[in-house]
């Protein structure tokens, strides 16, 4: 039996974010963050460049980010639990499969799966079930669900022991497996719209107010709307926004970085001599280190203006890539502003990119908004790894390419302190035949 969030002495909206989180750690964690992790092994075994093997984390970005408003549009239409049990599937089935390859073209075919299961799984769901639920605290708690992808960066090392113990194929057939054992019961527990259950975002009651039955037409209790002041925007008006583009080129920016160095930060490492213990340790540190970005912003963005809080994290990724670059040649010391600067840079925007779609142009189209934020974004996605990988081919370094990148996130900052000021209008989105 299914519990009732409308009986439950808890805000049932923190345990859909407990909830998210949980799945996004396991699903993140593996298919994601993981990658960097089985890169040599592939390559080793194949024989593959640096850039082909790249090309499937674009692939996973690209289908990533065109799935990304078909998703968005279905969680607003279906609710959030069918895309994330589906998803959940499609991820684990994903992951056997790549257990099974035997050339570039399967390798490729494996990615395609991954990245269908990701897009049900990941952001563009999972993030509108937050925003569902909240308002007042929407920065907060999408910082809190974040973190649970960030603490996906602690599935590294079991993936790194996996392969020294059973060699890379056995390791995903078994990921595989537990990606459906563990992920999908917790999918059964998301929830839709408050509303269905007697309250409002962040927990408020409805107001019922009776109908008298002599009113004619009167049917049930009139529902009193607390009135509050948010942006409400459709899918086609939002893409005719100057807002719309500046919000989404800004994240586009950052995220050709955080792909690049998610993909390559073990690579880099041996490249430069550092031992596979250390480089593993320093890319599982990244995105457990994001999430004081994630919780920080999260706190900042409910209190202060989104966009400055926005740059500040856009400003940050730009002086860790710098550091980034310079390890090579001015020692290891740099490691630790490295982490520092990027980290939270990276973490916080993770966190706004939800709080500026919810605050720009409100909660009625979000899922749908937020999907074509990602589907611009998929750009950096696909760019990033592959570009990076060139640059190794072509000169066998990594330091140019991460100085450009944060010329990049320079750009993200400038894009993003000239966003245009949101329209404000009454949000009555809440209740329409919900």
């Amino acid at each position: 039996m299914q519990s009732s969030p409308g009986r439950s002495t808890v805000f049932y909206g923190w345990r859909v974010v407990a909830v998210c989180s949980l799945i996004m750690l396991f699903a993140g964690g593996i298919p994601y963050f993981g990658f960097t992790a089985v890169f040599e092994s592939i390559a080793n075994e194949f024989g593959w460049s640096y850039t082909q093997i790249s090309l499937a984390a674009s692939i996973r970005g690209l289908e990533t980010g065109l799935l990304a408003p078909v998703v968005g549009l279905l969680v607003d239409r279906w609710g959030p639990r069918k895309m994330v049990f589906g998803g959940c599937v499609i991820m684990g089935l994903g992951l056997i499969f790549l257990s099974r390859i035997n050339s570039l073209g399967m390798f490729y075919a494996a990615f395609v799966l991954i990245a269908m299961g990701i897009s049900a799984t990941g952001h563009a769901a999972m993030m509108a079930a937050v925003a569902n639920w909240f308002r007042k605290r929407v920065a907060l708690a999408t910082g809190i669900m974040a973190s649970g992808a960030a603490l996906g960066g602690l599935m590294i090392p079991v993936v790194v022991v996996l392969i020294d113990m059973f060699q890379w194929r056995t390791a995903m057939l078994i990921l595989g497996f537990a990606t459906w054992v563990i992920c999908l019961p917790l999918s059964l527990l998301v929830r839709d719209r408050p509303e269905k259950y007697g309250c409002l975002p962040d927990g408020e009651q409805l107001s019922i107010v009776p109908v008298s039955e002599e009113t004619p037409g009167a049917r049930s209790p009139q529902v009193h709307i607390p009135a509050v002041q948010v942006p409400s925007t459709g899918s086609g008006q939002a893409l005719k926004q100057r807002a719309f583009w500046h919000i989404a080129l800004a994240l586009t920016f950052q995220l050709m970085a955080v792909s690049a160095v998610i993909t390559h930060v073990m690579p880099y490492f041996s490249s430069i001599g550092v031992s596979r213990a250390v480089s593993t340790l320093i890319a599982t540190a990244l995105p457990v280190a994001s999430i004081f970005g994630r919780l920080s912003f999260g706190w900042l963005g409910d209190r202060f203006d989104k966009k400055r809080v926005s740059a500040v994290g856009f400003a940050l990724t730009g002086l860790g890539m710098l550091f980034f670059g310079a390890i090579a040649g001015g020692g290891a010391w740099l490691l630790a502003p490295f982490l520092v600067f990027f980290s939270t840079g990276w973490g916080g925007n993770v966190t706004m990119r939800a709080a500026l779609v919810r605050e720009y142009f409100g909660r009625e189209k979000f899922g749908t908004i937020h999907g074509l934020t990602l589907a611009v974004m998929t750009v950096g996605n696909i760019a990033g790894a592959p570009f990076v990988g060139w640059v190794f081919d072509k000169w066998h370094s990594y330091q140019g390419a991460w100085f450009g990148m944060a010329a990049l996130s320079a750009l993200a900052v400038l894009a993003v302190v000239t966003t245009p000021r949101p329209a404000t209008v009454p949000d009555h989105e809440a209740h329409r035949g919900r």
